[in-house]
């Protein structure tokens, strides 16, 4: 038996990155999993590449940032697999590097929309059919900046320390109806939306990112996925409102 089978999974952001290899450590797992994204033509080549791999997965386009397009994402997967038992809200954007004082306003409100009005969405919908097949499981993706601050991210860092409170919440409102909420919080880790922030590899950005963990390097987005399956699955069943940093030793500095 495999930890995932007969489990359908939820991931956002689920074309590129950590969730893309979420996607394939679920369906590598048993899982049917639904990849939720923007990019639709990412979303639907790693769909491709997991059912060639003998996985199952659909992809669903989908804007986190929009509650009625997000309770329509959950209602659509009901209607095609009966229930929800795993979600992972993971889309999120970096935004413009800035001082506060010179932060753009609608900048400011693109990130909070993202990275917090999504997964807020994403947990109110989740948690409403968790609710009705009687529970399941969700991770969020948060930080290491959802713990301590960053120059010139003061949005996402306000987003990512509001998903940890948030989970910390919603964790106390449903642990004793058989809802599981976590978070996850990386480092840096090597992703597309690190590279698209200018921080690709050899740079001098990049480099001194390093020198910020203590392991001596960046995070492969395949130990953040391992992280997400072990909160999601029935081995953690007693872990509830925990904001688990994969971080290679920074915040412990």
């Amino acid at each position: 038996m495999k930890r995932f089978d007969g489990k359908v999974v939820l991931i956002t952001g689920g074309s590129s990155g950590i969730g893309a290899d979420s996607a394939r450590a679920f369906a590598e797992e048993g899982a049917s999993v639904i990849i939720s994204d923007v990019d639709e033509e990412k979303g639907r080549r790693l769909e491709a590449e997991i059912k060639e791999a003998g996985g199952n997965a659909l992809f669903m386009k989908h804007d986190v940032s929009n509650s009625r397009e997000t309770k329509k994402l959950v209602d659509s997967i009901v209607e095609k697999f009966g229930r929800l038992d795993v979600a992972f809200n993971n889309a999120g954007i970096a935004g413009p590097s800035l001082p506060l004082s010179e932060y753009p306003d609608d900048d400011w409100e693109r990130v909070i929309s993202i990275n917090l009005l999504g997964v807020f969405y994403g947990m109110k919908y989740e948690i409403q059919q968790m609710l009705k097949q009687g529970g399941g499981a969700i991770v969020n993706t948060s930080s290491i900046l959802g713990k301590v601050g960053f120059n010139n991210a003061s949005a996402y860092v306000a987003a990512k320390h509001a998903v940890v409170g948030m989970t910390k919440a919603a964790a106390l409102e449903y642990s004793s109806k058989n809802i599981r909420i976590n978070a996850v919080n990386p480092a840096f880790i090597k992703t597309p939306l690190l590279e698209n922030s200018g921080m690709k590899e050899g740079t001098q950005m990049y480099e001194m990112l390093v020198s910020m963990h203590p392991v001596g390097r960046l995070g492969d987005p395949r130990e953040v996925a391992s992280a997400v399956l072990f909160l999601s699955s029935d081995e953690a069943s007693f872990i509830h409102g925990e904001s688990l940093m994969v971080d290679g030793g920074y915040t412990a500095r």
